[in-house]
């Protein structure tokens, strides 16, 4: 019977994931071109126009086209991750097809693998080609350490998808689902050092940027890419596990009690 159990679960957890993949895949026009278009002029601006003009000391010592493209990356892969959840899971909540979830036997952890694996794909499927896009703006490109970068490539879309998750579970309008990715995501992925090494930073401000969960995963996949990084890789990794595990369990105690599920 138990085994039984376990196959049901992961067939209804497979079929919740697919259906996850096939919504953004089915509009890939709306979620997979757009990222790569942002992201080109960020290279053409950015780094063929005001590039050639930044300090060495900002980029430690690398071409600034070069540098930005862990960061750009991860920028692409937070947003779409969060967004991916966000929006799916509310429209789940907005169609009340949220209750058919919670009543069936499916486990709440069940759930939101489903809709963490969803958000996981679309992430690291344009993490992938913001990476391609940008070997046409610098073609010698050279991965450091490929098993660091991959690593955290996951970590980083299931961080943010479980972020996307929890702003769908207290958001109550479609406009709640887009205020956290403008005045709270933004300010943080451009405070994360994206753009720049935070040892250029005044000491306030760089102790401030290190409370940023940005901070650590830009640059422990700028490490794997490039070899360098403004903190601890063991703490910054230590730190996006913890985030997770926090975030992950903040997650199933709110589907537990039914927050923002339930009326």
């Amino acid at each position: 019977m138990k085994h039984n159990n376990n196959i049901n679960i992961s067939v209804t957890l497979w079929t919740l994931a697919s259906k996850e993949v096939r919504r953004f895949m089915r509009i890939w026009v709306q979620t997979l071109v757009p990222p790569a278009v942002t992201m080109s002029l960020y290279f053409v601006i950015f780094g063929s126009l005001i590039g050639p003009n930044i300090k060495p000391e900002v980029t430690d010592g690398f071409a600034y086209v070069q540098y930005m493209i862990p960061g750009l990356i991860m920028m692409s892969v937070i947003t779409n991750s969060y967004a991916n959840v966000v929006s799916s899971f509310y429209s789940v909540k907005f169609q009340k097809s949220i209750e058919e979830l919670l009543v069936s036997p499916m486990p709440n952890w069940a759930i939101l693998v489903g809709f963490i694996m969803g958000g996981v794909s679309r992430g690291v499927l344009i993490g992938c080609i913001v990476f391609c896009v940008s070997l046409f703006f610098y073609p010698s490109f050279t991965i450091v350490n490929p098993l660091l970068t991959i690593s955290v490539l996951f970590l980083t879309a299931i961080l943010f998808s479980l972020m996307g998750f929890i702003n769908a579970i207290f958001a109550d309008s479609f406009d709640d689902i887009s205020i956290i990715p403008t005045f709270v995501l933004t300010p943080l992925i451009y405070l994360g050092g994206v753009f720049y090494s935070i040892n250029i930073l005044p000491e306030i401000w760089r102790n401030i940027s290190m409370a940023n969960p940005m901070l650590y995963v830009v640059n422990t996949f700028r490490e794997g890419m490039l070899g360098v990084s403004d903190v601890s890789i063991p703490f910054a990794l230590g730190m996006i596990v913890l985030f997770i595990v926090v975030l992950s369990t903040t997650c199933l105690v709110l589907l537990h009690k039914g927050v923002g599920t339930r009326q």
